[in-house]
C-alpha cells in the first residue's frame, strides 16, 4: 500500500474541534474506513469480515474508502472518523505534530518491504548495498522508512548510496536494467517479477529490523468515549484475518466481489500475492503489536530527523483492545 509522509495538517487542525462519537446502544454504527490504497487482494481479510457478517454481527457497517493513508490519519486525528488503516510510522509522525491518534490493532506483524537486486550484484546483506544506486518511489513512505532501517542495520550511511526517486515504477525500472536494486512491497513487485521470469535476490527488511507495520488506528476520544466500538472492530477484523489464513482460496473468491478488476488479473499471481501477505499477518495472538517494534520505529524516525525527538510510545499504541 503506497504511502506519503506529509499530513494534511491544514484540514486536520481546521476540523480538530469537530469530534463526533456514536452514542452507545444507538443501533448499527456506520464506519467509513480509509484503506490507504486502491481495492486490492491484500485487503482480503476486510472483505471476508464484511462478507461473512463479522462486522455486521458486531453492529458495524463498513464503508471502504480508498483515499490516501495520510488523509485517513488526519481525519482520525481530527475526530471526524473513528478509524483508519495506517502504518506505525504514520502514527508517530502524526503524534509528533499534535494529533491524538492511537494504534489499536496490528494487521501486519512484519514490515512488508523488501529490497530486490540483480543476482549478478551478489547483494546478500544490508552492508552490500554500500556504493549502489537504489530505486525507490521517493524519499517518503514505507519504502523509504524501511530502506533507511535496512541501511542503518548494515552500518551504511545515506552518503554511501545513491537514492534514485523513480515513482512507483520499480518493476519497469528493474526489468529495463536502469535500476538493478529497487525497494518494493514484499507481496507485490517480487511476485510480479518472478512471474515474468526475472531472476532476483530479495532481502526482506523484517529479517533485519522489527518495525510497527500496518494496522487499525483510532483516536484518544474514541478510546475514552466508545471503547466497545474499538473492541467490536478488533474482533471482527481478527475473524476476517483468521479466516483468510485458514482458507486463502475462499478469501480470493470473496475478494472478487470487492476488487473490480481482480477477475482480469492473473489468478496465480494474485493468489501468490495473497499467500505472501498472509505470512506477514500470522500471529499467536492476531492483532497484538510488539512494543519493541514501536521502540525501534521511534528510534528510526528520530535518527532520520522525521520527528524532532523520540516520543512517548506508550501513548501511541495499546494492546488493550486486542481479542
Amino acid at each position: 500500500m503506497k504511502k506519503m509522509l506529509s499530513l494534511a495538517l491544514a484540514l486536520t487542525f481546521a476540523l480538530a474541534g469537530c469530534v463526533s462519537v456514536q452514542p452507545a446502544n444507538s443501533g448499527p454504527t456506520r464506519v467509513k474506513l480509509p484503506m490507504g490504497y486502491v481495492p486490492n487482494i491484500q485487503y482480503a481479510p476486510y472483505y471476508v469480515a464484511v462478507d461473512n457478517g463479522y462486522f455486521e454481527n458486531e453492529g458495524i457497517l463498513i464503508d471502504f474508502d480508498y483515499s490516501f493513508e495520510t488523509d485517513g490519519v488526519a481525519l482520525v486525528g481530527a475526530g471526524e472518523i473513528p478509524f483508519a488503516v495506517a502504518s506505525g510510522e504514520q502514527v508517530l509522525l502524526a503524534r509528533s505534530q499534535g494529533l491524538p491518534v492511537v494504534y489499536v490493532f496490528a494487521w501486519y506483524q512484519n514490515f512488508p518491504i523488501s529490497v530486490v537486486s540483480n543476482p549478478d550484484l551478489n547483494i546478500q546483506t544490508p552492508a552490500d548495498l554500500r556504493g549502489k544506486k537504489i530505486g525507490l518511489p521517493g524519499l517518503f513512505g514505507a519504502n523509504y522508512i524501511a530502506l533507511e532501517a535496512l541501511l542503518f542495520s548494515g552500518g551504511v550511511a545515506d552518503a554511501d548510496v545513491t537514492l534514485d526517486s523513480i515513482g512507483f515504477n520499480q518493476v519497469k525500472a528493474y526489468a529495463a536494467g536502469t535500476d538493478p536494486v529497487i525497494v518494493v512491497y514484499t507481496a507485490n513487485e517480487p511476485v510480479v517479477l518472478r512471474s515474468q521470469g526475472y531472476a532476483l535476490n530479495e532481502m526482506r527488511v523484517a529479517d533485519y529490523a522489527e518495525l510497527a507495520a500496518n494496522g487499525i488506528v483510532t483516536n484518544e476520544t474514541t478510546i475514552a468515549n466508545n471503547p466497545d466500538l474499538i473492541r467490536a472492530m478488533a474482533r471482527a477484523l481478527a475473524h476476517g484475518i483468521q479466516d483468510t489464513i485458514n482458507d486463502p482460496e475462499a478469501a480470493y473468491n470473496v475478494s472478487l466481489k470487492y476488487v473490480e478488476n481482480l477477475k482480469d488479473q492473473d489468478r496465480d499471481v494474485q493468489m501468490q500475492v495473497l499467500k505472501t501477505s498472509i505470512e506477514d499477518w500470522k500471529a499467536d495472538r492476531i492483532g497484538y503489536t510488539n512494543p519493541q517494534a514501536w521502540r525501534n520505529m521511534n528510534d528510526l524516525l528520530s535518527k532520520m530527523k522525521l520527528i524532532p525527538a523520540p516520543l512517548d510510545i506508550n501513548k501511541a499504541f495499546t494492546n488493550d483492545f486486542v481479542p
